[in-house]
């Protein structure tokens, strides 16, 4: 059964001088060891280093404050809007001067996932979420971002994005196969639907969600929710209840500030087939 918990719950670890950790995903607390997730807090002037081993992926995500790569001239000061990619055996020190809590996610052995695994293809990534092409769920008012998959990651290990819901919005029961998943809430409450059961989850919780599980997302608070979401392995079916609208999504031409994207990409859908995103 899907594990559900909030960030509050988890104890922070202190690593190094400056520098605390939460870990959230863990082997323990789900019975699988696809990916493990933290939340690093880094006060005013501290560093941590960023080191992934051989045979693994990593990404992250800032939650809030700024931060930037010690020596990364080319990798732009770090903000709440960027996203970045861990290839394996990546190493670099992030430094924040006024502090910031940051989102990682890890998925160990990660050759394991891909048929095709070539690690030392696989390079660093930095992006801007707000510069990614938007699209526009047909049934409401969602919008979704990718952030990570197999055409801009270069590996089938993993696929994500980022997920919005207005008030009033909701997804089709579904569920997948070949894949585990996890949603992490960034801001906003919604009432999660695990095999028919009702849930309430709000910012910071974390929604860990095995294959088979039907489930569904209705935003029946205020505010927009908001939540970033991982496959692993990011090759999987998605299967619709009977009856239920199959989730398409259709490209905007615009980023989440309503200019030009830095990317064009096709319309996705949901079913066994789906567009190279």
């Amino acid at each position: 059964m899907a594990v559900i918990f909030n960030e509050s719950s988890v104890d922070a670890e202190h690593i190094a001088e400056g520098v605390s950790v939460q870990r959230l995903i863990t082997p323990e607390r789900v019975q699988s060891d696809n990916v493990s997730t933290e939340i690093v807090e880094l006060e005013p002037g501290a560093e941590i280093g960023i080191d992934v081993d051989a045979g693994d992926v990593a990404w992250a995500h800032i939650l809030d404050g700024n931060a930037e790569l010690v020596g990364s001239a080319d990798v732009p000061r770090l903000t709440t809007d960027h996203f970045l990619f861990f290839p394996p055996s990546f190493s670099a020190r992030l430094r924040s001067d006024r502090g910031a809590r940051l989102f990682r996610a890890t998925v160990p052995d990660a050759g394991r996932f891909d048929t095709a695994w070539m690690p030392a293809a696989l390079a660093f990534r930095c992006v801007d979420w707000t510069e990614e092409p938007v699209l526009d769920s047909l049934h409401d008012a969602r919008k979704r971002i990718y952030l990570v998959t197999p055409k801009l990651s270069g590996t089938q290990v993993v696929k994500g994005e980022m997920i919005l819901y207005p008030a009033g919005t909701e997804a089709a029961n579904h569920h997948h196969e070949g894949a585990d998943h996890f949603q992490y809430v960034l801001r906003g409450t919604a009432t999660f639907f695990l095999s028919g059961e009702p849930h309430r989850v709000s910012a910071g919780d974390t929604v860990y969600i095995y294959e088979n599980e039907p489930h569904y997302f209705v935003n029946d608070g205020g505010e927009e929710m908001a939540f970033i979401e991982y496959f692993v392995p990011g090759k999987f079916k998605t299967i619709w209840a009977e009856n239920a609208p199959v989730c398409t999504w259709s490209p905007t031409g615009r980023n989440i500030m309503g200019g030009k994207p830095s990317r064009e990409i096709g319309v996705h859908t949901s079913m066994d087939k789906r567009s190279d995103v």
